[in-house]
């Protein structure tokens, strides 16, 4: 299972570009609210999210992914039990997905730690650890994949799926969505 956590104000379509591509590969999605279903996006397009973070928590997921925008990706920052499942699911190996500013929530937990990462401008300090790629569109390392911002946004959902399927996969939708 693929989770990807919403927080009040994150990036819609850092959270619902990811969310297609993967389900496009077959991938089991769940858009998670970390406070209720009711999710209102940073430029203010509400989400009904499929389950709340108290229904998945205690899952582990093979992978986790957090939007970035603003104040998202704070409120992504500012909770216990966001930084739970995070810490469960690297813990088990899985694969931890950041974008814009929510590489940070991973930079403040120690998981970029050795890592070579990107965000939105602004935010490479708080990357802790990390080798940051502040030009980088996107970057891989491990099981560890970031990205700068919005604008990179179908690049990560493809990486994502990558990883967790294959490449080969992940270019037959990229194909199929005439993506060049």
């Amino acid at each position: 299972m693929v989770v990807i956590l919403l927080a009040d104000g994150f990036e819609e379509v850092e959270a619902l570009a990811p969310a297609d591509i993967l389900r496009r590969m077959g991938l089991s999605v769940v858009l998670a609210g970390i406070s209720g279903r009711q999710v209102t996006g940073a430029h203010g397009i509400v989400i009904t999210a499929d389950k709340t973070l108290n229904q998945i928590k205690k899952e582990t997921p093979a992978m986790v992914i957090l939007p970035g925008g603003m104040p998202g990706a704070k409120n992504l920052a500012a909770s216990s039990a966001v930084a739970d499942l995070l810490l469960k699911t690297h813990k088990a190996g899985g694969v931890l997905g950041a974008i814009c500013a929510a590489p940070m929530v991973l930079g403040k937990l120690g998981l970029l730690q050795g890592k070579k990462a990107t965000c939105y401008p602004g935010f490479e300090e708080d990357l802790t650890g990390a080798e940051v790629l502040p030009k980088e569109k996107l970057v891989v390392d491990g099981n560890i994949v970031t990205a700068r911002s919005a604008g990179a946004a179908m690049d990560f959902g493809f990486a994502l799926g990558a990883l967790l399927k294959d490449e080969a996969e992940a270019k037959f939708v990229r194909r199929s969505m005439y993506i060049e």
